[in-house]
């Protein structure tokens, strides 16, 4: 099933998310549905609050699908440790059309469970890294548009009032 991704403006996006405490097959099925959900809007990752699910849930895979090795699905997440900076260009499935260059850091590792409970750790670099951080982020409550400058940020915010007004958004 495809769910229709939550925009910018809605409050499920600015609060953290409840852990996951039930790992079974409503679980999986979910999972499922949001790496779906994620292909059809071409993405990289995908955070449940993003389709107005408030769980410590996030899937990612950088391959965009040309590789099924790398699904990811992060359960509780937790950022760890983080090293190095970079600043590329970044978008979020819950801001389209809105992209800036965003500082992350190079290097991070998370901690997290997968869809059946197990704990596991990872190291992601470069795209991984950013996924890792902007998707833990999301669980937080978080947009990537804080990292911005706040003229930048306050600019984004003013054109989805206006789209939001002509009903555009």
């Amino acid at each position: 099933m495809i769910y229709p991704i939550v925009k910018f403006g809605k409050e499920v996006l600015e609060k953290p998310a409840a852990p996951v405490a039930s790992f079974n097959g409503d679980l999986e099925k979910l999972v499922t549905d949001m790496f779906e959900t994620m292909y059809a809007a071409s993405g990289v990752g995908l955070a449940a609050p993003q389709i107005g699910i408030s769980k410590r849930l996030c899937v990612i895979d950088i391959s965009s699908g040309k590789d099924p090795s790398r699904r990811l699905v992060l359960v509780n997440p937790q950022i760890i440790d983080v090293e190095g900076t970079q600043a590329e260009e970044e978008g979020c499935l819950s801001l389209p059309v809105f992209r800036a260059k965003t500082p992350r850091p190079l290097h991070a590792t998370v901690r997290a469970q997968d869809v059946t409970g197990n704990y596991f750790t990872q190291t992601g670099e470069g795209l991984l890294a950013r996924a890792f951080c902007h998707e833990t982020d999301h669980l937080n409550g978080v947009l990537f548009i804080k990292y911005l400058s706040r003229l930048k940020r306050d600019s984004i915010k003013r054109k989805v009032r206006k789209m939001m007004k002509a009903g555009e958004w």
